[in-house]
């Protein structure tokens, strides 16, 4: 298990709690031994103007279930920050729709981190795919 911090997906939605994470509606679905995931049902305030999921809030789930699994495999006296984000958006998601976020990860070093993000409609089909870099940082103080 990669986890140093088993924080479970009520302890991960609280966490998330009155920030831009739940004002999306993006949920912490599902875990594993070497993976998270996240899901957001596509509505008003996910959708562009023609219906579908807006590619900048596919980024933002990502980064979301990415960020938070790189959280919880540093110690203590450690957060991670993004450095770098990549996505190719494969298949449109229309509005009313749920699609889940599964953060796996690649390499997990001592200075950078980085996740593959596949994003899922309801049918299992591949959406978006992302890369995501992190950096780790040790707290002060």
């Amino acid at each position: 298990m990669i986890w140093n911090k088993p924080l479970t997906l009520q302890q991960l939605n609280q966490f998330c709690e009155n920030s831009a994470i739940s004002h999306l509606g993006i949920v912490f679905s599902a875990q594993g031994d070497d993976w998270l995931e996240a899901q957001l049902k596509v509505d008003e305030r996910s959708c562009q103007p023609m219906g579908y999921l807006h590619g900048g809030i596919s980024v933002t789930l990502a980064e979301t279930v990415g960020s938070l699994a790189g959280f919880c495999c540093v110690a203590d006296d450690y957060f991670v920050v993004g450095t770098e984000i990549n996505a190719s958006h494969l298949r449109p998601v229309k509005k009313g729709n749920i699609v889940t976020a599964r953060a796996t990860p690649m390499r997990l070093g001592k200075t950078l981190q980085v996740w593959q993000i596949n994003l899922y409609d309801q049918q299992r089909q591949l959406c978006c795919s992302v890369r995501l870099t992190l950096a780790l940082v040790k707290k002060q103080g």
